[in-house]
Parts: C-alpha cells; sequence; structure tokens
C-alpha cells in the first residue's frame, strides 16, 4: 500500500511559518497585501476565492477583493490591473479564473506587473522560470515540488510522466521537474499510447480533469503518484483524476483528493504574497 502525500498537514505547516514570517514583517512596518480579481458569477471562483480570503486571514496577509460585472470591458479590467500595479500598498495581484468568454485572459495577465505576479502566469514569470532565474513559480506546480522535498522523493534522473499540458499546471510543472533534472515527458489528448508513457513512469502526475481517468493498469509498480484533478463525479463526491483506489495498491507515494495538492496550491500562493512583500521593501533587491 502506497504512502499517502498528506498536503492538507504539509500546507497547515507551511502556513505556519508563513504567519510568524509575516508577524515579524509588521515589526518592520510592513504589510503584505493580497488583491484578488474575479469576473463573473462563477461558482466554483467563489469557492477558491474564500478559501484564499481564509488563508490569508490565517496568516495575517491584508486581503481585498475585486468583484467585477461579468459583461465589463477588457479595457476597463486591464485599467484595474493597472492601477493595481501602481499601488504601493498591493503587493500581490491574484485575476481568478476562469473569465468570461469574450475577455482574453493572456491579455490581462500580460498586464500585471512581474513584481506583482503572485500566481506566476506572467509572459516574464513564465520565462525566467525557464531560464532558471529568480521569479514567481505558477502556486499549484510549486506546491508538488515543496510535496517532494518534504517527503524527501529524489527527481533526479527519473522519468516523470505529466498528463496534461495546460499553462497553469503542465507546463510549469514539467519545467520544475526539470530543474531538479528530471527526465521528463508530457502527454496529452492527442498522445499515442498513453499507457505506454504512464508505465514507465517512475513519478506520473495527473492533471487533466477527468475523474478517476487513470487507473491501476496505468501505473508501474512502486512509482509516485500525483492528483492534481479536482472533478465532482456522478454521486457529487469531490475525486481526483486517479482512481485512488485501484492506484493506492500499486503506487509507492499518493496524493489524495481531497486534501493533497488542493491545499497545498493556497499555501504556496501565500508564500509568493509574503516573497513579494519582501522583495518590493528591499531597495538592493534585483527581483
Amino acid at each position: 500500500m502506497a504512502t499517502i502525500i498528506e498536503g492538507k498537514n504539509l500546507a497547515k505547516k507551511i502556513r505556519e511559518e508563513l504567519k510568524v514570517e509575516c508577524d515579524q514583517l509588521k515589526k518592520q512596518g510592513i504589510y503584505p497585501k493580497l488583491a484578488v480579481i474575479m469576473v463573473g458569477d462563477n461558482p466554483a471562483s467563489k469557492v477558491y476565492v474564500k478559501n484564499k480570503s481564509k488563508a490569508c486571514n490565517q496568516i495575517g496577509i491584508t486581503y481585498e477583493e475585486y468583484f467585477l460585472e461579468e459583461t465589463i470591458t477588457q479595457q476597463k479590467l486591464n485599467d484595474l490591473i493597472e492601477r493595481l500595479n501602481h499601488t504601493k500598498e498591493v503587493n500581490g495581484i491574484l485575476l481568478q479564473s476562469p473569465l468570461p468568454s469574450h475577455l482574453d485572459i493572456n491579455q490581462a495577465f500580460k498586464a500585471i506587473s512581474y513584481r506583482k505576479d503572485v500566481d506566476g502566469f506572467t509572459p516574464s514569470s513564465v520565462g525566467k522560470l525557464v531560464m532558471g532565474g529568480d521569479t514567481f513559480i505558477s502556486c499549484t506546480p510549486y506546491g508538488v515540488i515543496k510535496m517532494f522535498e518534504e517527503y524527501k522523493i529524489d527527481l533526479t534522473g527519473k522519468n516523470v510522466v505529466i498528463i496534461g499540458r495546460s499553462n497553469i499546471v503542465g507546463k510549469p510543472l514539467a519545467q520544475c521537474c526539470l530543474a531538479k533534472n528530471a527526465t521528463v515527458t508530457i502527454c496529452h489528448s492527442r498522445t499515442k499510447d498513453l499507457q505506454e508513457h504512464t508505465k514507465r513512469a517512475d513519478i506520473l502526475i495527473a492533471a487533466i480533469g477527468k475523474a478517476n481517468f487513470v487507473t491501476g493498469h496505468m501505473v508501474k509498480e512502486g512509482a509516485v503518484v500525483i492528483d492534481v484533478g479536482i472533478n465532482r463525479s456522478q454521486e457529487g463526491k469531490i475525486v481526483g483524476d486517479v482512481d485512488f483506489e485501484s492506484v493506492e495498491k500499486i503506487a509507492s507515494y499518493i496524493t489524495p483528493v481531497p486534501g493533497g495538492v488542493g491545499p497545498m496550491t493556497i499555501a504556496m500562493l501565500m508564500n509568493n504574497v509574503i516573497k513579494a512583500a519582501k522583495e518590493q521593501n528591499n531597495k538592493n533587491s534585483t527581483f
């Protein structure tokens, strides 16, 4: 049976450490602040935003919300982002996705100052990640890497297979794994013989948004399996992309859903806000 990677417990430990760091910053007159922009009335986004607000309150980060009408124009959205870029008190800007179809999310991400890009989605942040520079790392990939570090899972020379090529998870996570000296394969909807790839994986990461997609017969004996997916089953239960019951018997390590990667994503967002506050108040910083 696999060892369960308890993301919930690790995230709690990280939040506690960040609270100490946040208290120390406040003693220096630095008050970390996160601004969250949400467009429209997406129920799932509301849940995510609420969880981020709760985490900020626990750590002591000032939290500010901007709820915008679904019909807002691209120009008005970009104008708000630009105003927050120039608001000294705001250290981090987070644009909650998805956006309504008439808005270009990539254009909006480009408008966010790289110094306040706590989600790690701007071209500058992504470029620095690829080049190995100091930057904000996308929160979900960052959380996965922290899990590997906590459980002493060495990626050096390992075959890492990532199912999913999104800009939010798949692509930046591939770069993070490369930086840890792994050999990385990205699989997607056009990949032929998917099982042939997954069965070779020392570390298998599922991030496609399909409930229970990865089953036991797709996994190599003793593989580490990371489940990034959050889906709702036909019975209304929250499940991941991995069929936990069948894969747990084969894997050496596995993340649960819920309680795995999800809490780590929010913890690393909080980490990035604290990082932004420190960098913006360090005159000698080259970040």
